[in-house]
């Protein structure tokens, strides 16, 4: 009797141990809408993370809109690019990106630039080139220091001569820009 009970134990014993790992484990695992609860929690909702995104480009593009008036030159490829550059020999080594936009933030770029009596050039291969090579704040590659110091002369020459924003946009198409920093619209 002593045997047949426990091999009765050891039967039930056998099934049972499986089944109450798998169920447990099953217990374990979190739902769909446990996992996406949980992950709001750690990392805040979504919405909440695209409206501090939103705040940060909105400051990041005020803070550069600011810069404008103090930029030397704005590179423009007509309609599409924008690119402000400041210049100090005494305390930089090379021209800086103040501003740089595509669309409607260059037409911003440009409005505040005739605004404040920033020379605007168009020059459409140096424009895409610095918009595509540069972030803000970072010094103009080696490779456009020919082009922007032809650019920035040019600029210098229209602030002398009292340029105030309603004269035509002058054209420099023919700077020397690398070919690896060409960029087609």
């Amino acid at each position: 009797a002593f045997l047949l009970l426990s091999c009765a134990m050891i039967l039930i014993a056998a099934v049972d141990v499986p089944f109450q790992l798998w169920d447990f484990t099953r217990q374990l695992k979190m739902t769909r809408q446990e996992v996406k609860d949980e992950f709001k929690e750690t990392d805040g909702s979504p919405e909440l993370k695209r409206r501090v995104r939103e705040v940060q480009r909105e400051i990041s593009q005020r803070r550069m809109m600011d810069e404008v008036p103090a930029a030397d030159v704005v590179i423009t490829n007509p309609t599409h690019y924008a690119v402000a550059l400041r210049y100090d020999q005494e305390t930089m080594s090379a021209p800086v990106v103040v501003a740089k936009g595509k669309d409607m933030i260059a037409l911003r770029i440009r409005t505040l630039a005739l605004e404040h009596n920033v020379p605007i050039v168009s020059a459409p291969p140096l424009s895409r080139a610095l918009f595509h090579t540069t972030e803000l704040e970072d010094e103009i590659p080696a490779g456009l220091f020919l082009a922007v110091a032809q650019v920035l002369a040019y600029a210098y020459q229209l602030r002398g001569k009292a340029w105030r924003g309603e004269d035509e946009v002058p054209a420099m198409d023919d700077l020397d820009i690398p070919e690896d920093m060409r960029y087609d619209s």
